[in-house]
């Protein structure tokens, strides 16, 4: 039996929000598979120690500080890339913001600007300036990262809805402009993912999370980072503008119990 194992020595690959979580876990992996990995974030402190980690685990890193919503901060950052590697293969555009959950009249308008200008604008800006550095070379492949909540909407997290299903579309439209050019983008749309926002929140709101979903569990940022890098693969080389849910099946719809379906009544689900 083959094990799939991607293969990106001699490419060079560039993560969004790689500080922690998802983005750091990614950066890990590409690292992992023989990419040269740039790391961007906000908090050049927190790039600096992944970059660490990962020269110490025999990889290469490049650590760059930027806010993906400034323009002058993202086009500097690709540039930067450009000089030191003279290519790029590989982005992940993984950052993100937000607000408070609220009821939309509710909601604080700073907070749900500063969720678009993150999530959509800075998506945006990414996918803007690596079309670019890829374009000049031999193409490559984008993954941008929405989430089920912008495929089916969430109650209380308009600005978040509101980012994530833009994110959908600004990719189908850059695929569309792109399909022909060598470069591929796509987009993810993970469920409930132990990240250090949910181990934050205690076991309590985990389980009920868990319990959303067909699977009854969270996923891991690893189950993510792996699907980032296949699609960004040669394994993945006639695949464009989808839309990848990572949700253990909540997107395929609801899932009834079969003691329901036989009329008898329901049982509580089990942890």
């Amino acid at each position: 039996m083959n094990t799939y194992e991607p293969g990106f020595a001699g490419k060079v690959a560039l993560v969004a929000g790689a500080s922690k979580g998802i983005g750091a876990a990614t950066a890990r992996a590409f690292a992992q598979a023989g990419a040269s990995v740039v790391l961007l974030s906000r908090s050049q402190a927190a790039v600096d120690e992944l970059a660490g980690s990962i020269r110490e685990a025999g990889g290469e890193a490049l650590a760059i500080a930027a806010d993906v919503g400034d323009e002058i901060a993202m086009r500097r950052a690709l540039a930067n890339v450009m000089q030191r590697y003279g290519r790029l293969d590989a982005a992940f555009n993984n950052a993100t913001d937000g607000t408070a959950p609220a009821p939309l009249a509710d909601l604080d308008i700073a907070g749900f600007d500063r969720g678009i200008r993150t999530n959509m604008r800075g998506t945006f800006l990414g996918m803007r300036y690596q079309i670019e550095a890829m374009a000049s070379g031999e193409g490559g492949a984008i993954v941008n990262m929405a989430s089920v909540a912008g495929v089916n909407g969430t109650s209380g997290l308009a600005a978040y809805v509101s980012a994530k299903a833009g994110i959908i579309g600004l990719t189908k439209a850059a695929a569309l402009d792109y399909a022909d050019r060598g470069i591929r983008i796509n987009v993810v749309a993970p469920g409930p993912i132990l990240t250090h926002h949910l181990e934050a929140a205690g076991a309590e709101i985990q389980r009920h999370a868990a319990l959303s979903t067909p699977m009854r569990r969270l996923g891991r940022v690893e189950e993510v980072a792996t699907s980032v890098l296949w699609l960004c693969s040669e394994q993945a080389s006639f695949i464009t503008g989808v839309v990848l849910p990572i949700d253990g099946g909540m997107t395929a719809g609801t899932k009834v119990p079969m003691n329901y379906r036989r009329g008898e009544p329901p049982r509580p689900a089990e942890p």
